[in-house]
C-alpha cells in the first residue's frame, strides 16, 4: 500500500516535470500519513524517535497491564465459580444430612436401632413427682 502510493507520488512528479510547472505536491492528510507510518515502521527511521520512545513504552506497559488484568479477571470468576458450585454441592449434603438425621431420630426408629441391646419401650405413663417444702416461713 506504502510502494503504490510512493508510485503514484513519483508519477505526479513526473507529469508536472514534463509540464514545466513547478512542482505542485498536494498535502497530505496528517492522520494518513500517522498511519500509513506506523504500520510501516517508518516511525522508528524517524529523527525525533528518541524523543517518542518513553511515551510509547509506557504505551507497551499500560498494554500488558491491560491483558495481564483481564486474565486475572478471568481467572477469578473461574475460582467464584467453582466456589458457587462447592457451596451449592455442600449445601444439599448439609439437607440430606438433616433430613436423615430427623427421620434417626423419631422414637420408632430408635426402638427399632436399640431392640438388639435390650431396653424396651416402657408401658406405663411416667408419673409426677411432686416435692413440698416445708421449710417457708408464713
Amino acid at each position: 500500500m506504502n510502494k503504490l502510493l510512493t508510485d503514484i507520488e513519483q508519477e505526479e512528479q513526473m507529469q508536472a516535470a514534463d509540464m514545466g510547472e513547478p512542482e505542485a505536491r498536494k498535502p497530505v492528510n496528517k492522520v494518513k500519513s500517522g498511519f500509513l507510518s506506523i504500520i510501516s515502521g517508518g516511525f522508528l527511521a524517524g529523527e525525533n524517535t528518541m524523543s517518542k520512545l518513553p511515551f510509547l513504552l509506557y504505551i507497551a506497559f499500560l498494554g500488558m497491564v491491560y491483558i495481564a488484568n483481564g486474565y486475572y479477571a478471568h481467572n477469578r470468576l473461574k475460582d467464584l465459580d467453582s466456589l458457587d458450585n462447592s457451596i451449592t454441592e455442600l449445601h444439599t449434603q448439609y439437607i440430606i444430612a438433616k433430613d436423615k438425621l430427623m427421620y434417626l431420630s423419631k422414637e420408632s426408629e430408635v426402638n427399632r436401632a436399640t431392640s438388639d441391646m435390650g431396653p424396651k419401650e416402657s408401658v406405663i405413663p411416667p408419673g409426677k413427682i411432686v416435692v413440698f417444702n416445708y421449710d417457708k416461713k408464713h
